[in-house]
């Protein structure tokens, strides 16, 4: 299954409809054109919107080929007070993360973009979380961009946002604030966050 997002829309790919789901809207894989899809959707309110096919992988494979792919990494961090570290940028509240710089690894640029981000030093870099695809414009062209998410674990220490990026809030927030930060986040941080065990 393949979740895609374009602002607050998702658009899901799979070969059975997923459970808990909720009002969606399904969409005929005969008909599906993503550029029309996408300026459907762009800057409406957010929908989920569930595309099946036998064959998700191969589905995905031949919209995404269209399309420039930028590659991103971050992190989930947890401190040793078993606290998350989030950020808040542009209005709402995120998780640490950024693009690779060029030939960068992914594992390497998720604890650089963490650290630079927040001012922090990262302790420990964990196992893969998850993989996410939020699909925007840069310099007027439409990009796919790929996260790649670990788990990290950092001592608590003082937060220094990066403000030349945005960031004018870094805060250590316990697993009973999720739903204060599920408030005003993004549907992507939210399925990131509905992955953590706590």
């Amino acid at each position: 299954m393949y979740r895609i997002y374009i602002d607050d829309t998702a658009l899901i790919i799979s070969e059975s409809l997923p459970g808990g789901l909720g009002s969606h809207q399904q969409i005929s894989e005969a008909e599906f054109d993503f550029m029309k899809f996408y300026r459907l959707v762009k800057g409406t309110p957010g929908s989920v919107n569930v595309l099946l096919t036998k064959e998700p992988k191969l589905f995905f494979k031949k919209i995404r080929k269209l399309f420039m792919v930028i590659k991103a990494a971050g992190g989930v961090v947890r401190n040793d007070e078993n606290q998350f570290l989030f950020i808040f940028r542009k209005g709402k509240w995120d998780l640490p993360k950024g693009k690779l710089d060029e030939g960068e690894k992914t594992k390497k640029a998720a604890v650089r973009e963490v650290e630079e981000e927040c001012g922090i030093k990262v302790s420990k870099l964990g196992d893969l979380l998850c993989k996410t695809w939020h699909v925007y414009e840069e310099k007027g062209q439409v990009v796919f961009k790929k996260t790649t998410w670990f788990n990290m674990k950092a001592k608590r220490q003082e937060l220094v946002p990066q403000l030349e990026e945005g960031i004018t809030e870094a805060r250590w927030l316990a697993s009973g604030d999720f739903n204060y930060i599920k408030e005003n986040t993004y549907p992507l941080i939210r399925d990131v966050i509905s992955l953590l065990e706590v």
